[in-house]
């Protein structure tokens, strides 16, 4: 009988409604996942929300830019029920970009138009995408309370008159299913880990960093496979002294996985 070939043990460490499709997808694909939130979500209301639900309302908005699945989720969720219908309406009467394939999906699964998506998913971007027709326009982002600054600056900078809200912001969590991770990393159980944001990295640094000392956790990182979902995330890494191993050219975490796929093929 041929021997079963072992399959490379994958770390996940998205927040938690993300870990089943995660986990799944990683498992077909050949991976042995290790799952476990290092970032969460959290529902936050800034003092620009009204606003920007006023100039959805009142047909101001030009552009209306939605950079996460999340970002609309939490928009939504701030909007009495009975208003959500009229304000995706309204959402339906300006230009809504969204940042790629997956956000798209959630909001035309909400039944918005989608009149746009740049061709590398990230900040730069969708500034590259919106810069030849936002002069005088005004853009409004509903996102991340840790969102690039990139993108405003950069809209501004191509003449937009540019609006942001934080809808949402990112958490570490913290108990026993995350230093019971720790334990598998720093035995050096863990071939791949995936990285999908800055502050997903600052909070295992800090997770590890109380069971052990920086050096020892970068030695290990450094010796297996290291994924960034983009250059952000990769930089951050790399001021830990991380060596990353593969950033892929689409900012998906299906994408990571192809990238890895082929670099331990």
């Amino acid at each position: 009988m041929a021997e079963q070939v072992k399959r490379p043990l994958l770390a996940i460490m998205r927040p938690q409604r993300y870990l089943k499709e995660s986990t799944e997808l990683a498992d077909s694909m050949g991976f042995e996942p290790l799952a476990v939130p290092m970032i969460e979500l959290a529902d936050m209301k800034d003092e620009y929300f009204d606003g920007f639900v006023e100039r959805v309302l009142s047909g101001v908005s030009d552009y209306v830019i939605i950079t996460s699945a999340n970002g609309i989720d939490f928009t939504l969720n701030k909007i009495p029920s009975d208003n959500r219908e009229k304000f995706i309406e309204a959402l339906n009467a300006t230009k809504v970009i969204a940042i790629g394939p997956t956000t798209r999906k959630a909001l035309e699964n909400l039944g918005i138009n989608v009149i746009g998506m740049p061709g590398v998913y990230s900040s730069e971007g969708l500034v590259e995408f919106l810069c030849p027709n936002i002069k005088g326009k005004v853009v409004d982002t509903a996102r991340s309370f840790y969102g690039s600054s990139l993108l405003i600056e950069g809209l501004k900078d191509c003449g937009a008159e540019v609006h942001e809200t934080n809808v949402y912001t990112l958490t570490k969590p913290e108990g026993d299913v995350q230093e019971d991770f720790m334990r598998r990393v720093l035995d050096g159980d863990v071939d791949v880990f995936a990285f999908t944001s800055s502050m997903m990295v600052r909070n295992f640094f800090e997770h590890a960093v109380s069971q052990t000392t920086k050096e020892e956790v970068i030695n290990i990182m450094n010796n297996s496979v290291v994924a960034a979902i983009g250059i952000p995330t990769a930089q951050t890494l790399e001021s830990y002294g991380v060596k990353v191993s593969v950033t892929p050219g689409k900012f998906t975490f299906e994408d990571i996985l192809k990238k890895v796929q082929e670099l331990l093929s």
